[in-house]
């Protein structure tokens, strides 16, 4: 679908879409069309239930005396209400209302009294929805219900300032692509994305200027990450650790660094998950993707801003080679882990990855992505991810980013108490509590212990990686949650 700007004019063909408020007061374009459709849509809205609500739309049939196919009056919910999200999801329900119906329509978007965005910054969030939620992933299926591709092959979204609309919504899109990049990779089967083939989309990134350096097994070893490598061991899959690097501002300027969790399949190991559910551990590698479509986002945008993605990358299998509840491995930092439970995994990928993104890259900043625990999901279901830290600035810029972008953030909290409960007798810690309840708590409490004094935060996204029920912006499938977020984070606290 093309998504094109224009000055406003008076359409004469195709669809057109117009804004109706609360309470059924017409835009202003919509008064104009009702005047020129000899009242078809007043007439249509009192004939109808249709309020002008949010949420709801009225449809009108090749209305008289006009060559239109339809007129789309959207719900616009009260003006003091809209905000960039608001028209993202009027963007999305739009997309949703006329694909499959109309070849080509026509957004009028008019100067609102009480909003406080411009119409050309009305016009952008309308039309990054309208991407965001035209989003699909089949792929892989033969035969296709419907229409194999959309039927709406032209959004034309008509504002004062498209210039500058046009201009604005470029960049965006930019980000739009990254998320896409990201929920591509969340929805492939674990038998096309594994941790090789998955190293490699990471390395097609290398076309947008980043560079992307893949560490072997072999490498991994001289470098002692045992950690690491104890997880991958039971896989036919070998291991790798993949390192992007984009480099958008002064060389002196201090990277900010984001690590994420690459398991592409996780059966538990020895440890082994109950079969029913096990499916969607194809979607375990959530951490990774996002932040490959996150610097695939900064790169194609050009952001200002040095930033550093690393990913830990495995397959997590039990098998005569795996890694048993027990044994005990040495992580790159030195310490050592007494592994009890082998389904405690990604916190292990992590643990190596963090200390080498440390050690090598000093960063600023330091947060790491990952579908680390059931027990986040259990206190936050799909409506917040968790966020824990060790700096209170990062937290706030991190939360304040997630709302703005509805990717929200919850903070938990962290203590010595809960740092207790990893102590093991055997060696420098286990991967598991040994008390009842807080497992995301204590899971965070393990990768602290890898970052030492970089100011730090661990974004744990098991509970919204995967969307089951889809909004007009996010459909069912693979969310592409963090890469929005973190961009956002990257503009607003970063490039500033």
């Amino acid at each position: 679908m093309k998504i094109s700007f224009a000055n406003p004019s008076k359409p004469k063909a195709g669809a057109v879409v117009v804004g109706v408020f609360d309470g059924r007061k017409l835009s202003k374009s919509a008064s104009e069309l009702d005047k020129s459709t000899k009242g078809a849509i007043s007439k249509a809205i009192k004939a109808s239930s249709f309020k002008g609500s949010k949420n709801h739309s009225l449809t009108i049939m090749t209305p008289t005396g006009t060559r239109l196919e339809r007129i789309l009056c959207v719900g616009m919910g009260k003006p003091e209400s809209l905000d960039e999200l608001a028209f993202e999801n009027i963007g999305g329900r739009i997309y949703a209302q006329l694909n499959a119906q109309s070849e080509k329509a026509h957004v009028l978007i008019d100067e609102i009294d009480g909003c406080k965005l411009t119409p050309a910054e009305m016009a952008v969030h309308v039309g990054i929805g309208s991407r965001l939620g035209s989003y699909k992933f089949d792929k892989y299926k033969t035969k296709k219900k419907g229409h194999a591709k959309p039927v709406i092959k032209e959004l034309s979204i008509q504002c004062v300032g498209s210039i500058k609309a046009k201009s604005d919504f470029a960049k965006q899109n930019k980000v739009v692509d990254g998320v896409f990049f990201t929920r591509d990779l969340v929805s492939e089967p674990s038998n096309v994305l594994y941790p090789k083939t998955l190293a490699a989309e990471a390395k097609s990134l290398s076309k947008l200027g980043v560079k992307v350096e893949i560490l072997d097994k072999v490498k991994m070893q001289k470098l002692g990450m045992g950690s690491l490598l104890g997880v991958a061991q039971g896989s036919a899959h070998d291991p790798f650790l993949v390192v992007m690097r984009w480099d958008g501002a002064a060389k002196k300027d201090k990277p900010v660094a984001f690590v994420g969790k690459g398991v592409t399949f996780d059966t538990g190991g020895i440890s082994l998950k109950p079969s029913a559910g096990m499916e969607e551990m194809k979607y375990d590698m959530g951490g990774s993707g996002v932040v490959i479509g996150l610097m695939k986002a900064l790169a194609g945008r050009k952001a200002k801003v040095n930033a550093v993605g690393v990913v830990g990358l495995v397959e997590n299998m039990p098998s005569g080679t795996a890694q048993r509840p027990g044994d005990i491995v040495k992580s790159m930092s030195g310490q050592t882990i007494e592994v009890l439970n082998t389904d405690a995994e990604g916190r292990l990928v992590l643990a190596d990855a963090l200390w080498y993104t440390k050690e090598r890259f000093k960063p600023q900043y330091m947060i790491d992505l990952a579908t680390l625990t059931g027990a986040i999901v259990m206190a936050l279901s799909g409506e917040y991810a968790g966020l824990f830290s060790n700096d209170d600035k990062l937290a706030e810029d991190l939360a304040n980013a997630g709302k703005v972008m509805d990717e929200k953030l919850w903070r938990m909290p962290m203590g010595k108490a809960y740092d207790r409960m990893i102590d093991s007798p055997a060696a420098d810690m286990q991967n598991i509590s040994s008390g009842k309840g807080g497992g995301s708590i204590t899971a965070a409490q393990f990768l602290k212990r890898f970052v030492g004094t970089t100011k730090w935060a661990h974004l744990d996204i098991a509970g919204v990686t995967w969307e089951k029920k889809g909004t007009p912006t996010v459909p069912k499938g693979g969310s592409g949650y963090g890469v929005r977020l973190l961009d956002r984070f990257v503009a607003d606290s970063i490039e500033k």
